[in-house]
């Protein structure tokens, strides 16, 4: 007798709505593959700056392109969501704000935390 198979076939993804302590995991995720990935780059510009002078220019010309600005933006959400979540994911994991509405209100302090401190920090550095 064949047993019947209630799963679905194909899971939309859009569809599926997440809380937003998923959304707090999911982009802690992604920024740590994000700062993984500007690993080689930030050590191009540390050694290009380590070269002397006409180094330190170069480096300087560097980050004063447009697109490097943007992925400095970028990697400056990076390291921020990363920090103010992995200090979350750390009281967590001494069991603070496990329930699901402690959990709920950390995730909302992550984002709020996280979007002073890139509007103040990007101000400061960027302007």
């Amino acid at each position: 007798m064949a047993v019947s198979d209630n799963r679905p076939f194909f899971l939309n993804l859009v569809k599926i709505r997440l809380p937003v302590t998923g959304f707090v995991s999911i982009f802690h995720r992604i920024s740590g593959l994000l700062l993984f990935l500007a690993i080689p780059f930030s050590v191009y510009l540390f050694d290009l700056s380590l070269q002397g002078e006409a180094g330190f220019n170069s480096a300087i010309d560097v980050l004063n392109n447009p697109l490097i600005k943007i992925a400095c933006v970028v990697l400056l959400w990076s390291v921020l969501h990363h920090f103010i979540a992995g200090i979350r994911f750390l009281l967590t994991d001494f069991d603070i704000g496990l329930e699901k509405k402690q959990a709920t209100q950390f995730a909302w302090v992550v984002f709020i935390v996280e979007a002073i401190l890139f509007i103040w920090l990007g101000l400061e550095i960027f302007l």
